[in-house]
């Protein structure tokens, strides 16, 4: 069981939410700009992935401060062991917590991340195929 007070509970949820979210934005943020430099040079240029950590962080932090502003609950987890977001959490604003974190934090990073390494593999592919032919 959760050997701690809420207040812990609620901490350590946080943390966890804070760097799992930005583990995943850095993630996309670094297909992204690989991709933008390999396909796209003239605009991958004007991208540095060093400069947009910040807003890698500010990003993970909004959505991992949510449930600190009632938007989505911070609890035990079903074993009681840890503590994350209050997935089985009944009412409206909890709901579109979780929907919101799995479009925004989830799915739509998946999808840049596998579209961006399609491009770079789609690119690769040219440029191999443009070598033999010369």
């Amino acid at each position: 069981r959760w050997l701690f007070d809420q207040a812990v509970c609620t901490l350590y949820a946080f943390c966890g939410v804070l760097f799992g979210l930005c583990s995943l934005a850095s993630l996309t943020l670094l297909s992204a700009v690989c991709c933008l430099k390999v396909c796209y040079p003239a605009y991958g240029k004007c991208w540095d992935a060093a400069g947009l950590l910040p807003c890698v962080w500010a990003y993970a932090l909004a959505f991992a401060a949510a449930p600190l502003a009632r938007w989505g609950t911070y609890g035990p987890e079903p074993y009681g062991t840890a503590c994350c977001i209050a997935w089985e959490a009944s009412g409206r604003e909890a709901t579109l917590y979780i929907l919101a974190l799995f479009v925004f934090c989830y799915l739509l990073p998946c999808l840049l991340i596998l579209a961006s390494y399609a491009r770079l593999l789609w690119t690769v592919r040219g440029s191999r195929r443009a070598l033999r032919r010369h």
